[in-house]
């Protein structure tokens, strides 16, 4: 991040700092603004607050949320988090979107400043901090479940495509450790997706039967196109990172998905949310704004019971357990002792005209 850009978070915050007392509680969203999936934790995270505050706010007090670019990187998302530090009035963070800025974002909040991160989902966060929470499961868990439904479309041969980074190796250990059967291929690829054209060359000359891809939509979009490009028959698996693919409808048509949520999901709360969703921001919530709808709204329920104090906001959020669970969007809210969410898991959808849809083998 350059100075003028941090010198602007810094000017919110003091701002945000000097104005937060009185009638409003303050907490903060941080996610890359540059991303499509931060625009969609945003979003998420502001309709939660428009929610609260219709209802009444808590206890009378009006709900404020100050948003924070972290430019989904380390180093930026731990001067960010000095910034929230800081700030007296942020009471607690909605943050951060992705594993590598929630890592080193949680060193500097450790003792200080609860976070719940909408979408980390990296083994290495767990435990990492008492001070951290997550509302997604953890890709140890998430590639399990994404082996276990590739096995149950018949696959026995897998290639593996992952992005090299905390996130793509994490997911793609998981997912080779419980596939069980053959591992064709095991490769890394760019963030951004880029060359992979010789990977997939490869792959069509071997057709394996399922390439699975742990990343980000970003790089997945890049890899279908050139998938598509090549005639590769083979079926394409995603997971979580996945939640934006039906961004390009050609590329993605036929895709599974392990998402954490579907706008397709037919129970009540869900089509209240899309509906509300849809009538504020004109477009489909995906996974990354249904998971920071929740880690808001579970945010705002432990400053509701614990008041605006930094340390009891964090004491509520450890002990949130089946009695005081949070019934979220993308399902039951509660954590374990590591700040992971308790049994919570993916749900299996494949992409159907620019929507991701409930498949019958999946689970929720």
């Amino acid at each position: 991040m350059k100075g003028p850009h941090l010198l602007a978070v810094a000017c919110v915050l003091v701002a945000c700092a000097r104005g937060g007392g009185g009638s409003t509680y303050t907490i903060a969203s941080a996610s890359p603004t540059n991303e499509a999936y931060g625009l969609m934790a945003r979003q998420g995270t502001q309709l939660a607050v428009d929610v609260v505050n219709k209802r009444g706010g808590i206890h009378s007090h009006r709900l404020a949320v100050v948003t924070v670019d972290d430019e989904g990187t380390g180093a930026t998302a731990a001067v960010v988090a000095q910034q929230l530090v800081d700030a007296d009035s942020v009471l607690a963070v909605v943050g951060h979107a992705n594993s590598s800025a929630t890592v080193a974002a949680a060193r500097v909040y450790d003792g200080r400043l609860a976070s719940v991160s909408p979408s980390a989902s990296s083994p290495e966060i767990t435990g990492l901090s008492r001070w951290l929470f997550r509302v997604i499961p953890s890709d140890s868990a998430n590639g399990i479940e994404l082996a276990r439904f590739a096995k149950t479309l018949g696959h026995t041969r897998a290639a593996i495509l992952y992005e090299n980074n905390s996130y793509g190796r994490g997911l793609a250990d998981s997912f080779r450790r419980a596939f069980g059967a053959e591992i064709a291929s095991l490769e890394p690829v760019a963030v951004d997706g880029k060359e992979v054209e010789p990977y997939l060359a490869y792959l069509k000359l071997h057709e394996p039967g399922l390439i699975f891809v742990a990343g980000s939509d970003g790089s997945g979009l890049e890899i279908l196109r050139e998938a598509r490009r090549q005639g590769i028959k083979s079926d394409f698996l995603g997971g979580d990172g996945w939640a934006g693919i039906t961004s390009d409808t050609a590329a993605s048509e036929g895709v599974y998905v392990g998402a954490p949520f579907s706008a397709d999901d037919p129970r009540p709360a869900v089509r209240d949310f899309v509906r509300a969703f849809r009538a504020k921001f004109g477009r489909e919530p995906n996974s990354f704004a249904a998971l920071a709808y929740d880690a808001t709204m579970v945010v705002a329920q432990a400053i509701e019971h614990a008041g605006p104090d930094r340390s009891e906001i964090r004491d509520y959020l450890e002990s949130m357990g089946e009695r005081n669970a949070y019934q979220g969007v993308t399902g039951q809210i509660a954590f374990q002792r590591t700040g992971d969410v308790v049994a919570k898991t993916v749900a299996m959808t494949r992409v159907r005209h620019g929507s991701l849809v409930l498949q019958s083998g999946g689970t929720r």
